[in-house]
């Protein structure tokens, strides 16, 4: 398979970077490597919430005669204007920015007949899907221009919001920053007897964030670079900028996805009243959490609910510190973390319907039996793309893993820089954060995780279902850029006994 050619910034970056991550002297070595970065900005107040919130469309789907339902998504390349008049060169799945939402049923088979319109090779990857890896949609499932793909898996696992994005090899981040993604919400009969607002588009909002730069004009442009990667200075909602969401329940269900390809964010509301958590990566926490601030990095996803008054205004912000972030000063103001952005205003109507009391316990969430795991493994998170000191290869299996069985991973971000952690195929627990237990908010099924800096991450995870010795799944940084440059591994699933059937790397002891 053809390689994709790494672009690395600065041939010295990793030795310069610990040098001077945690002083001063940070800026001078980005500016040197060509990344210096942003300044903090901040838009709050500043957001005329002039343009209605648009909406995702669900997708259609048909069933076939065995039950199948079926979706289709087409990559096209299109114009969007982002501002009345002014057109930008963008990307989208069956329209011009974005895609539709899909939404299926614990127990339903799907299949998404996928058609490659671009002029060049993409992906579509299911992130935090549990399924088969040759369906995954990694950089070894490519769909070149003009070719189409038609993935299909029975789906078993809990509701959860959950999304999908191109995932080819050294091209990721520019594919998602052109509109490539879309949410992908599961369902099942636990959830829906809840009683938690359920109609879409109305009660149960999509909000898929994400960072961009634009021209004076309103051009949508590439961003300033940061380590992180690209971070715009302004955001758009559901591809829309200044959005206001109007609403006429009582209670409201925002399903909030960072599809940023750099940029963390730090949810809240502007009255300062508390966020209220219900559900992260993989599906409901057992019981809602009352939090100043709901932090997701790029990929991470949370459900949130909002009671309103009859007639209020609310504004959701995202308000970084250092402290959030977990970054020093100077790393914070070159990354993202001390920046401010009003996100999306919600309006009540004059007249509300009534909601229901949220149920006191949401989810039972059974722990891992810690005699059963099977398999230690270690990860340390580089300052020079890299994990455990080695660069993405499409063609070695980094680590191999027996199925039906329990693993812990320790990831250990070692340096003062931001970093992320996602794994393909698994939703994992968080046993501690550097030997303490995870707070509440990170306390049910993830599978992306923020790594703050010299912070070590225990995960707990079981590799059930699925084995394919010929086909590997990813684990990697979700800052897109450390994703290209090659911030990524790979790992295959085997029967017991077996060997993957791409070269092995030293870690794959099973």
């Amino acid at each position: 398979m053809l390689q994709t050619r790494l672009r690395r910034p600065c041939a010295a970056l990793g030795t310069a970077l610990a040098a001077v991550a945690a002083g001063g002297l940070v800026a001078i070595a980005f500016a040197g490597c060509g990344i210096a970065g942003p300044g903090p900005i901040s838009t709050v107040g500043e957001v005329d919430f002039d343009t209605p919130l648009a909406i995702p469309p669900l997708a259609e789907s048909t069933v076939d005669a065995d039950g199948t339902r079926v979706f289709a998504l087409d990559a096209r390349a299109g114009t969007t204007q982002f501002a009345p008049g002014v057109v930008s060169d963008t990307w989208g799945f069956n329209g011009s920015h974005l895609g539709p939402t899909l939404a299926a049923e614990r127990g339903e088979r799907v299949r998404v007949d996928i058609t490659n319109s671009l002029d060049e090779p993409t992906t579509v990857h299911w992130h935090g899907l549990h399924l088969p890896a040759e369906m995954d949609g990694g950089p070894h499932q490519m769909v070149a221009p003009d070719a189409s793909w038609s993935p299909e898996w029975d789906i078993d696992q809990q509701a959860a919001t959950l999304w999908y994005h191109p995932h080819p090899h050294g091209e990721t981040e520019q594919h998602v920053a052109n509109g490539l993604a879309g949410i992908f919400i599961l369902h099942d009969e636990h959830e829906r007897s809840l009683g938690l607002p359920s109609e879409y588009g109305v009660d149960d909002v999509p909000v898929i964030v994400q960072d961009s730069g634009f021209s004076a004009a309103g051009e949508r442009e590439d961003p300033q670079r940061g380590y992180a990667g690209g971070l715009g200075d302004e955001l758009i909602v559901n591809g829309t900028r200044a959005p206001y969401l109007e609403v006429s329940d009582e209670l409201v269900r925002l399903r909030l996805l960072n599809a940023s390809t750099a940029r963390t964010f730090a949810f809240t509301w502007s009255d300062a009243r508390p966020v209220e958590l219900i559900a992260s990566d993989g599906g409901l926490l057992e019981a809602s959490v009352a939090l100043d601030h709901v932090r997701l990095s790029p990929g991470e996803r949370a459900e949130v609910l909002l009671r309103v008054a009859p007639g209020e205004r609310v504004v959701l912000q995202s308000k970084t510190t250092p402290e959030v972030a977990g970054l020093v000063g100077p790393v914070a103001d070159t990354n993202g973390g001390s920046d401010a952005f009003d996100v999306l205003e919600v309006r009540a109507a004059g007249t509300l319907d009534p909601a229901p009391a949220v149920p006191t316990r949401l989810n039972v969430i059974d722990d891992f039996d810690l005699e059963q795991v099977a398999m230690t493994r270690r990860f340390e998170l580089g300052d020079s793309f890299e994990i455990n000191g080695a660069s993405m290869d499409l063609g070695r299996i980094d680590e191999t893993v027996t199925v039906d069985t329990l693993e812990r991973w320790i990831v250990e971000n070692s340096t003062s820089l931001p970093h992320s952690f996602h794994v393909h195929d698994v939703q994992f627990r968080i046993a501690s954060i550097d030997g303490a237990a995870p707070p509440p908010e990170l306390a049910g099924w993830k599978d992306t995780i923020f790594t703050e800096p010299e912070t070590e991450y225990e995960l707990l995870m079981r590799f059930e279902d699925y084995a394919d010795a010929d086909t590997p799944y990813m684990y990697h940084c979700h800052l897109l850029w450390h994703e290209d440059q090659g911030m990524m591994g790979q790992f295959a699933v085997v029967e017991p006994g077996q060997h993957a059937t791409m070269i092995e790397g030293t870690h794959h002891e099973h």
